[in-house]
């Protein structure tokens, strides 16, 4: 599209609808001179006269009848384009789009959604479930939301949850056909529920902290899975130990179908981030839900 080719096209629209240059100068601010000289550069471009002018009087030509039926849609669509554009930048409004692991919905966002929606009923929420790390830009997210350490260094990181630690855990059944494991080199003596890292296609090294020291651990055992919440199912079914986040499994701890070993090797994670590219494409929407979060879960 040629850089000039709107140019003129609104003062054009004002005085057709107002039949005068006087009135259509007063709306849009300038002198009667300015339109007229505007409506005659856009003649020029356009190559035929657009406007019949008397003393008395002005009038469209038949081009101008012409070129109004044809302009005047396109106009009010790009004022419609406007006024739905800078609604976004007001208050918060329209669909948040969230890329999130499975294994912050039961701690992250299942507590936020209720009261973010009643305070927010204009935004759409609209919440990806998937544990492969995004591409949050290219896939049209509006923020992403992961572990602290997998956030990329060139993305604007907001903290939601404190720092918590992981734990080991299996099913009382599996520890008492078992025993259970008093140190991390124990486990190689344990069936473990391997976790398949879906962007790298690696299975995920237990960490530990041995003697101040991180370690890694790789385990063994007759599962692989790549979803969290399978993970903790499997190892509460008996099949397992699994290794994961103490909120993911608190609930069934707290129910008795899971015990929790190797508490003092097991290191904490820098907790849930919120993540996106820039802070000045932070909408309304999106300043809201960080704002509902840290309200939220004290991060």
């Amino acid at each position: 599209m040629q850089r000039d080719l709107l140019d003129g096209v609104v003062a054009f629209l004002r005085v057709a609808e107002r039949q005068s240059f006087t009135a259509a100068a007063a709306e849009l601010g300038v002198s009667p001179q300015a339109v007229s000289q505007t409506i005659r550069q856009l003649e020029a471009r356009v190559g035929v006269a657009l406007l019949a002018r008397t003393t008395r009087s002005v009038s469209l030509t038949e081009a101008g009848h012409r070129f109004l039926a044809e302009a005047k849609p396109g106009a009010e669509a790009i004022a419609s384009a406007f006024r739905a554009a800078s609604a976004l930048g007001g208050r918060p409004s329209g669909t948040l789009r969230l890329n999130v692991p499975r294994i912050a919905l039961a701690g992250v966002i299942e507590p936020l959604l209720p009261g973010f929606r009643a305070a927010h009923p204009e935004v759409t929420v609209e919440v990806l479930v998937e544990d492969r790390l995004a591409d949050i830009v290219g896939d049209g997210f509006d923020a992403g939301i992961r572990l602290g350490e997998i956030v990329d260094a060139d993305m604007v990181a907001v903290r939601l949850t404190p720092p918590e630690p992981m734990t080991v855990v299996g099913a009382p059944d599996y520890f008492a056909r078992n025993g259970r494991p008093t140190t991390p080199a124990d486990l190689r003596d344990h069936s473990c529920i391997n976790f398949r890292n879906t962007a790298r296609g690696d299975l995920y090294r237990w960490e530990f902290a041995i003697d101040g020291r991180e370690v890694e651990v790789a385990v063994a055992g007759g599962m692989v899975v790549n979803d969290s919440g399978l993970l903790v199912g499997s190892a509460a079914a008996g099949l397992g130990l699994a290794y994961t986040l103490t909120s993911a499994a608190a609930p069934l701890v707290a129910q008795g179908r899971l015990q929790q070993v190797l508490q003092p090797f097991c290191p904490d994670t820098p907790g849930f981030f919120l993540y996106f590219p820039s802070r000045s494409q932070v909408l309304p929407k999106l300043r809201a839900f960080i704002d509902h979060a840290k309200s939220v879960l004290g991060g």
